[in-house]
């Protein structure tokens, strides 16, 4: 009998455990997961909100009118073209857009937020609701500006794409263009048809080979794993280094002879970032980049990122060799590669992304206000002052020129990477960067895909990252005004 009850109690102790690890994992769950179930197109609730609620406003954070609701009609801002730049990040009233401000947000847009003396005055009145006022961290202007610099640049003319631009000390995020975009009020047929995909938020849904701008995270690996590494003059270049019988090349089949690290960055050498892989081993690398968010699952609280990813299993020495180059398997989205430059501008300590810079009632009740957080250390900061010279110098005298500005300290990394899509070998051209000023603590990571033979990330990506550092110079960003309940700016 006593050896019955101890089994009992085993058993309801067992049974209380498994109990509270499921309440534990379901509050969890709903804290990390919430928002992405809520917003969904298939929650009845939200269906039936939507009923009898009217959707708030969105505004950018110079108090510009990005969707407003009148007559019944959501209406966005009256330039088609600023409507196209920003469609990915804001989202649009039919949900194609998968995760933008108008979905994502619906918790706040329409109301689920009030509070019970809100919902009380509403029933007592009869008076229909208005969801909340979000002010995003975002610059539809900005916006607009890259997204001209890509119709501009004779290399990324025509092409899809996708450029972010982030405060690399507070992770806001200013600007987030995706290509094709299309106008949201005017969804043709033709958009609908489009084998490029215009709802597609390339800047965060799409995952690309990061190239030679993962020389970055490889770099890190080496002064953290590599003896002496900074001081090596002895790297051999080649022209033709040979692993498993495959030969690894530089652009044009140059041949760079004994490199410095610096000078093997400036000139982005695949065959002494191909050796340094090699020298330090695929853990090594792997356990860098996992420093810098690949294979980690992202949650960020604003926005849903696509994660980025690191083979972990059936490497060979070929694969080794080509992921210090940023080839292989690894692959990363334009969101997260422009938080690998932010970290480095950033002394190693990588933020959090952030779009909402402030949430209020239509009473003017401020339900929410940017909160900056750290999302993780990447690199000491020791190690972000090597890469932060070495990335001065590809803008000054390597392959990244195209994207000084007069009078701005620029500083980054190209890549040109090879890929394939519709079973077809293509090459996307990258530049990620910064501005090194406390003034202008910005961040860009710029993707063009399908460049032509014979350019690379120096001639397609650079120069739309130049022009976006030049447009930050000239206008900076502003101070978002206070939240408002009557936001005062029309749409323009």
């Amino acid at each position: 009998m006593k050896k019955q009850r101890l089994q009992f109690k085993f058993l309801a102790l067992l049974m209380f455990g498994l109990f509270l690890l499921l309440a534990v994992y379901g509050g969890y769950s709903i804290i990390t997961y919430g928002n992405r179930w809520f917003s969904s197109s298939r929650n009845p609730r939200v269906r039936a909100q939507k009923e009898v609620v009217i959707a708030g406003d969105i505004l950018d954070r110079n108090g510009v009118v990005l969707a407003t609701t009148e007559g019944g009609e959501r209406r966005y801002q009256e330039d088609a073209a600023a409507r196209s730049a920003i469609v990915h990040l804001l989202g649009d009233e039919q949900g194609q857009v998968s995760n933008g401000v108008e979905t994502f947000q619906t918790s706040y847009l329409y109301g689920f937020q009030a509070s019970f003396p809100e919902l009380l005055k509403g029933l007592l009145t009869g008076s229909t609701r208005q969801g909340d006022t979000i002010t995003l961290t975002a610059d539809s202007r900005l916006c607009t500006a890259i997204a001209r610099a890509f119709a501009e640049n004779e290399q990324s003319a025509g092409k899809n794409g996708a450029a972010v631009v982030m405060n690399y000390r507070t992770g806001e995020v200013l600007g987030m263009v995706s290509l094709p975009g299309f106008d949201p009020k005017n969804i043709t047929e033709e958009t609908l048809t489009n084998p490029g995909r215009p709802f597609w938020n390339r800047a965060t849904q799409s995952v690309y080979p990061p190239g030679s701008t993962f020389k970055i995270i490889t770099t890190i690996a080496a002064l953290d794993h590599v003896e002496n590494a900074a001081a090596r003059d002895d790297i051999e270049c080649t022209g033709g280094l040979l692993v498993m019988d495959h030969a690894i090349r530089d652009y044009g089949q140059d041949i760079h002879g004994k490199l410095t690290m610096k000078r093997a960055f400036t000139v982005s050498c695949n065959n002494a970032y191909a050796l340094l892989a090699l020298t330090m081993g695929d853990d090594m690398l792997r356990r860098t980049a996992e420093s810098f968010g690949f294979n980690d699952n992202f949650l960020f609280r604003d926005l849903v990122v696509e994660n980025s990813s690191y083979p972990t299993t059936g490497r060979n020495q070929f694969e080794v060799a080509t992921s210090g180059m940023g080839q292989s398997a690894i692959v990363a989205s334009p969101l997260h590669m422009c938080m690998v430059a932010a970290a480095i501008a950033n002394d190693g300590v990588m933020m959090e992304p952030r779009l909402l810079q402030s949430v209020s009632s239509v009473e003017g009740q401020i339900r929410e206000t940017l909160q900056t957080k750290v999302y993780r250390t990447a690199a000491t900061p020791e190690n972000a002052a090597v890469l932060q010279e070495y990335m001065q110098a590809v803008v000054k005298s390597g392959t990244g020129r195209r994207a000084a500005v007069e009078g701005l300290d620029v500083r980054g990394k190209t890549g040109s990477a090879e890929s394939s899509m519709d079973g077809q070998d293509v090459t996307h051209g990258w530049f990620v960067g910064y501005i090194a000023d406390e003034e202008l603590p910005y961040a860009a990571a710029v993707l063009v895909e399908s460049i032509e033979d014979g350019q690379g990330g120096g001639s397609a990506a650079a120069p739309i990252a130049g022009k976006i550092f030049a447009y930050l110079k000239e206008h900076g960003a502003e101070e978002p005004p206070a939240p408002m309940a009557e936001p005062t700016a029309q749409p323009e």
